[in-house]
């Protein structure tokens, strides 16, 4: 079964059907539906008090978190947010509107008229109501939420604990993070106290405090499951991984450490049903707070630019290139005219540090660059031809948001391609394929069997390089297997992408 990374929002859309969306939490049937233009005073006894309260006293190590405390203290700086808005409708969402209002058996009288396919006025474009979290980082109004949960709003409210309610201005939002930054017009209102995500240790107990599914103030714990988790579409943020019960409507709550700092903002969840599944995932409050500062200042946030694709490596893939551990980013490509190609960065290039910073996996690369500024100058260590190098990046400004046979004189593909140890049949590119595919060398696999199979290459692809080393013919890949590796690692062109292959040869 597929799996699915959902952010932890849910709307109600025009017509009543509730579905997953990007741009709000479930609007529950008892949840509030009039908004106040201004401020309601509420009989209740105002939150601010809660900010008077002395800050929890450090965790001894080894003694259970206080959770009643921690709520106590910073759950009145937990807030709702709630959106009105206009969702864009994607191409895919209105044709399926489209089939189910052909299927409607008044479509025969009634299309072409305004609300049916085809019909004058109609709008693509559907209203939702929604709910998310947040939390209020300075006592005159600031909040922090998810850019997701505020996305396409045209009115944000925000509901404090005590149950008064402000209409809130949205800042500016990141979308590379996930971050939006709220303000209210309020003073003396209660803040939570910040913490060092890169104290976390997996194991450590940590505290969930949101509106899932619209039910406000309401605290789930777990633990630290795993740090620095890249998911897909998200190569900008380290996650923090939890089995801390988060649902939809849990979307920019904090995430508190044993001691009450928030650590986190949770945002996502790993799920097939569209509920909590055990695995969730939060920001670290690092980053959202240097979002928070450009935001701030500018009105929006910038990250920066290295222009490679990277991938993690293996244990074959690092015995290829004479690495004792599987430890870094590989370098699969190198975008033209790109930061990390006027660096001199190539392709097979494995990073292993930024300015000494280690670089385990590919994601934490990607997590790095994408939290430096434009402009910054970094250094990276490299791997490359057997030995380290450092090379200096000026870093450039994000955006706005390939069969064949080797042939050779006696035309044997085995033994133009080392034999069964390699288990390839190539041949040159053809100047067609060449302009088609848009590279520069490479051989076209035309039949693939043994270890390559093993490996995973198919018929089509294109082998570009062999254990860094660029091929354009079957003599220089000759060369290479003449020595006799224990394995390779093939950089190969596959339907537009490049990958490295590691292939075991024995």
């Amino acid at each position: 079964m597929q799996k699915f990374f959902k952010p932890l929002g849910w709307a109600l859309l025009g017509g009543g059907v509730a579905v997953m969306t990007t741009a709000g939490a479930i609007d529950l049937p008892w949840f509030h539906k009039d908004k106040p233009a201004a401020a309601v005073p509420s009989a209740m006894t105002p939150v601010a008090a809660a900010a008077q309260l002395a800050p929890l006293p450090p965790l001894p190590p080894g003694s259970a978190p206080n959770y009643r405390a921690i709520v106590q203290q910073y759950g009145p700086a937990v807030v709702g947010v709630t959106v009105e808005g206009l969702h864009k409708t994607t191409g895919e969402e209105a044709e399926a509107m489209a089939q189910a209002q052909r299927s409607d058996p008044m479509y025969r009288y009634f299309r072409g008229m305004p609300g049916f396919p085809g019909g004058r006025g109609a709008a693509p474009d559907q209203p939702f109501k929604g709910q998310g979290s947040g939390f209020i980082v300075s006592a005159d109004g600031l909040i922090l939420t998810n850019a997701h949960v505020v996305k396409d709003a045209k009115e944000v409210m925000v509901r404090l604990a005590d149950r008064r309610e402000y209409a809130a201005k949205v800042l500016g939002s990141d979308a590379a993070t996930d971050i939006a930054v709220l303000r209210i017009n309020a003073q003396g209102l209660p803040t939570v106290r910040l913490g060092d995500p890169k104290l976390l240790q997996v194991g450590d107990p940590v505290l969930a405090i949101g509106a899932p599914y619209g039910l406000e103030q309401t605290a789930t714990a777990g633990i630290v499951s795993a740090k620095g988790r890249s998911l897909p579409g998200d190569a900008a943020v380290p996650f923090i991984q939890t089995d801390a019960a988060v649902n939809p409507g849990n979307s920019g709550g904090p995430l508190f450490d044993a001691a009450g700092n928030v650590v986190g903002i949770n945002a996502q969840i790993y799920s097939r049903t569209g509920g909590f599944q055990g695995v969730s995932f939060a920001i670290p409050v690092d980053v959202a707070m240097r979002v928070r500062d450009q935001i701030v200042a500018t009105g929006q946030a910038q990250h920066a630019r290295l222009g490679v694709m990277v991938q993690d490596l293996t244990q074959p893939l690092a015995e290829s290139f004479g690495l004792p551990r599987p430890d870094g980013a590989l370098v699969a490509q190198v975008e033209p005219k790109s930061p990390a190609a006027a660096a001199g960065l190539k392709s097979g290039d494995v990073i292993l540090r930024i300015d000494g910073e280690p670089m385990i996996q590919a994601g934490s690369l990607s997590a790095r660059i994408a939290q430096s500024l434009p402009g910054e100058r970094i250094k990276l260590s490299v791997w490359r031809s057997q030995k380290a190098q450092d090379i200096e990046v000026t870093l450039g400004r994000a955006g706005a948001d390939g069969t064949a046979q080797a042939n050779n004189a006696s035309g044997g593909a085995d033994e133009a391609t080392g034999g069964a140890r390699l288990g390839l049949a190539l041949r040159p590119l053809t100047r067609e394929e060449r302009s088609q595919s848009q590279l520069e060398h490479g051989l076209v696999v035309q039949q693939v069997q043994g270890a390559a199979a093993k490996a995973g290459l198919t018929q089509g692809d294109v082998v570009m390089a062999i254990n860094g080393l660029p091929v354009d013919s079957v003599d220089e890949l000759k060369r290479v297997l003449a020595g006799k590796p224990k394995s390779v690692a093939l950089l190969v062109w596959r339907d537009g992408e490049r990958l490295f292959v590691p292939v075991p040869l024995g």
